[in-house]
């Protein structure tokens, strides 16, 4: 079937879900959920296969994580659906109401975007998340996962597909497009009048190339160079529990902190004690010149280090000499994800919310909280790095547009 098909098709399904009642939706997500966990062996089974294809064809520790499931996770995947049944719905919320001077009744309303696609990589889970996000919004989803995991999202969705069926829902809520040809993402990204908005979730290249191609409108994603800037009057003992939460708690994460900066001030105390936290964590340093007298482990940074999103055990560190110079370096190399303060200073942690431009900026905490889950909303579609028309952690709210409602009684305009 060609995406302008399932996409049209989408589009039909969309309609039921724009209409459907919160019980309705509610219950899909309860079956999705259950029969995830009654079919995990033919999920698993389908996992693996993905899996050894992925060590054949070399694919890195990091992306093998990402692309494994196990029964744990599977039932952490059915457990965030019945989360996201517990939210409150978006749809028919009113963002603001008003009664005119001339009688007329004006009300805001949230509705469903329609039909939302997602391209993406490695993650399985995010199949499952992508999916209840989009019928609990009140959205159809077209899903295009990577080559990658394309059995594990087959299955996924074909546990999905059945289960959104038998919840009285439309099967074509959720849609997995081909995975084996580049055509299906180019279509998907031509299918502006059939497709509402494109969300991508992966890394620099796959982002840029649907920013810059799309005629869909695109929500941009993900990518996460995120830093740790320990200040003057920073906490020692905290700053290095905070660096290395933010480091090491899961390595393949947009939130996970890829570089470190510190204030040259505090280096002689902090840096040999994180550099042997590090060590001891199995993480390299990517340091410059001062960084590196500090320990013989070092590996000389340069200057793409400083750009470069690793999603492994390796970070870049470098001295600052003020937090001017750690706002700068943040300007140049930074991704609009998240960035973090270390600092008992209040009017440096001032300064540096207010400087820095990023979807969220933490003060004396791990940058590994800039996620739905940890914020309360739930599961989410990805992390916004755009201004408009989301920024941060995308969740229920974030996956619907408005409308306005105007009720008169015969009103005429003069």
């Amino acid at each position: 079937m060609s995406v302008v098909e399932q996409a049209r098709r989408a589009r039909v399904a969309a309609g039921a879900l724009a209409v459907a009642t919160r019980t309705a939706k509610d219950a899909a997500l309860h079956a999705m959920a259950d029969a995830l966990v009654a079919r995990t062996p033919e999920i698993l089974t389908a996992n693996e296969a993905d899996l050894a294809a992925g060590r054949e064809a070399g694919l890195s520790a990091a992306v093998l994580d990402r692309l494994a499931l196990d029964s744990g996770r599977v039932a952490g995947i059915a457990d965030a659906l019945r989360q996201m049944a517990a939210l409150p719905d978006p749809v028919g919320e009113v963002v603001r109401g008003s009664t005119l001077p001339n009688g007329l009744e004006l009300r805001q309303i949230r509705v469903p975007f329609g039909v939302v696609g997602i391209i993406y990589e490695a993650r399985p889970n995010v199949t499952v998340d992508a999916a209840g996000i989009c019928l609990k919004s009140g959205n159809a989803a077209l899903l295009r996962g990577s080559s990658s995991a394309a059995h594990s999202n087959a299955a996924l969705v074909a546990v999905l597909r059945d289960a959104v069926a038998s919840a009285g829902l439309p099967a074509d809520a959720v849609q997995l497009l081909d995975a084996t040809s580049r055509d299906s993402v180019k279509e998907l990204m031509r299918a502006r009048g059939l497709v509402d908005v494109l969300i991508p979730r992966g890394g620099a290249s796959l982002i840029r190339t649907v920013v810059e191609e799309s005629t869909v409108p695109v929500i941009e994603t993900g990518v996460g160079n995120c830093h740790v800037y320990v200040d003057a009057a920073a906490d020692l003992a905290k700053a290095v529990a905070i660096t290395l939460n933010a480091k090491t708690q899961r390595l393949s994460t947009c939130n996970t902190a890829e570089s470190l900066l510190v204030h040259a001030d505090v280096a002689d105390a902090f840096l040999p004690a994180v550099l042997a936290a590090f060590a001891q964590a199995g993480v390299t340093v990517h340091g410059d010149a001062r960084v590196a007298t500090y320990s013989d482990a070092v590996v000389p940074a340069t200057d793409e280090d400083f750009a470069t999103e690793y999603l492994s055990a390796d970070i870049s560190a470098t001295v600052v000499d003020s937090l001017d110079a750690a706002v700068a370096h943040i300007q140049r190399y930074g991704s609009g994800h998240t960035e973090a303060i270390v600092t008992d200073s209040q009017p440096a942690a001032r300064e540096f919310v207010a400087r820095v431009d990023a979807a969220a900026v933490m003060v004396n905490a791990s940058t590994r909280f800039t996620d739905g889950g940890e914020f309360g909303f739930g599961a989410e579609i990805g992390i916004s790095t755009q201004k408009l028309h989301a920024r941060g952690p995308m969740g229920l709210p974030e996956l619907t547009s408005t409308k306005y409602v105007v009720t008169g009684d015969g009103h005429l305009r003069g």
